[in-house]
């Protein structure tokens, strides 16, 4: 990956997460944070990575609600930075948050369980 992917990668999430928060007001929309983007080698594509606070049928539909806003939220984009092309955006659900929790949750019961065992 080369040094302006990377710039570009950082000022797609800070400036995606910033349009989501601030322009988008969409009441379907519950809390969303923008936890990464990825960029292709041609600058024309973009995955955003969000993660969505709820139960599945919840982030089910934030997620619905993210994917009609892709053209929304790349005309905001295009008017906070100029590039020769703007990538096509598509929204991901980042679900590592919740693998960091069950990962905790299994270490706290390895623990519990040593702990009656003592």
């Amino acid at each position: 990956m080369t040094t302006r992917q990377e710039k570009i990668q950082g000022l797609l999430k800070q400036e995606i997460s910033d349009i989501l928060h601030r322009d988008f007001k969409d009441p379907r929309l519950g809390f969303v944070t923008v936890t990464d983007a990825e960029i292709t080698s041609d600058l024309r594509h973009a995955k955003v990575f969000v993660s969505v606070l709820g139960s599945e049928a919840e982030r089910s539909a934030n997620m619905a609600v993210l994917k009609k806003a892709e053209h929304f939220v790349r005309q905001a984009l295009g008017k906070r930075i100029h590039m020769k092309t703007l990538p096509e955006i598509e929204f991901r659900l980042d679900t590592s948050a919740d693998k960091g929790i069950r990962i905790f949750e299994l270490l706290e019961e390895i623990k519990h369980d040593d702990e009656e065992q003592s």
